[in-house]
């Protein structure tokens, strides 16, 4: 018997992904790490390619996006052939925990809402490692508790917004896989959530007709899918954004440089 579909399975077919701070949160991630031209960069768990596609036309470097949903890496090739950008971007099938690449490849490792999903997380970070080359960083934006614990109907609102049922960590615990991986020079930049910019954020994103085609593919889901529905249902009924939010829930870039020597 067929498991239901997840909302990742969800997310891939009306082509969608996002992560919490948007765009500036991504170019954050690029300017911290000293993207450049002449960098080669790893996005893990790039979803339906916006962050690929748009690394390498912003800063004019080399991506290599991988995901481990088969229908992200269809919208994401779709959407690298479609931008024209196939002499800079490729994308694969891959496992965070266990990536297909050599050790030293990359100058540059980034993930976006990703790190919080695997079951080994320490795991995935030192996959990061492995394939950054020496004096490269590996950068993070990720989910975070500002304060811990939470209030209940905060954790359950922060498991269902995120599309699975997770845990977001604590900064110090983000922090602490760098740490173990090897990083040096380690820092992290804690920022609350802004609902508001949350919401802009999706246009800025995916632009007026990207978002127009997004809510399209959801309409024409919602009436022939009937998992889709159930699933559109329970989010509903899980989604009213609790009181005080804001003040526990947030998000945290991250990031670590690997040593130039093993010893350094």
């Amino acid at each position: 018997m067929k498991e239901k579909p997840t909302f990742f399975e969800f997310a891939a077919e009306v082509g969608l992904t996002k992560h919490i701070g948007g765009m500036g949160a991504t170019e954050e991630l690029a300017t911290l790490c000293g993207i450049g031209p002449q960098s080669y960069i790893l996005d893990v768990g790039c979803g339906v390619g916006i962050t690929p596609c748009f690394l390498a036309k912003r800063y004019g470097c080399r991506v290599m996006g991988v995901d481990i949903m088969p229908g992200m890496v269809e919208r994401s090739k779709e959407r690298v052939q479609r931008e024209g950008l196939s002499h800079r971007v490729e994308i694969r099938q891959a496992d965070a925990q266990k990536l297909p690449f050599e050790d030293e490849t990359f100058d540059t490792v980034i993930t976006e809402s990703v790190t919080a999903f695997p079951p080994d997380k320490q795991k995935a970070v030192s996959e990061y490692t492995r394939v950054v080359k020496p004096g490269g960083m590996v950068a993070l934006n990720e989910s975070v508790w500002i304060q811990y614990p939470p209030p209940e109907e905060i954790a359950c609102w922060a498991a269902q917004e995120l599309g699975a049922n997770i845990v977001p960590l604590t900064p110090e615990s983000w922090k602490e896989l760098l740490e173990k991986a090897g990083l040096q020079e380690i820092r992290s930049n804690i920022r609350r959530i802004d609902l508001r910019d949350e919401s802009r954020g999706l246009v800025n994103r995916y632009g007026c007709s990207g978002t127009v085609g997004i809510v399209a593919r959801m309409i024409r889901l919602y009436a022939v899918n009937p998992a889709y529905r159930e699933f559109t249902k329970q989010v509903r009924r899980k989604g009213v954004t609790p009181a005080h939010l804001e003040d526990y829930f947030g998000y945290g870039i991250f990031t670590g440089k690997k040593s130039l020597t093993e010893n350094s």
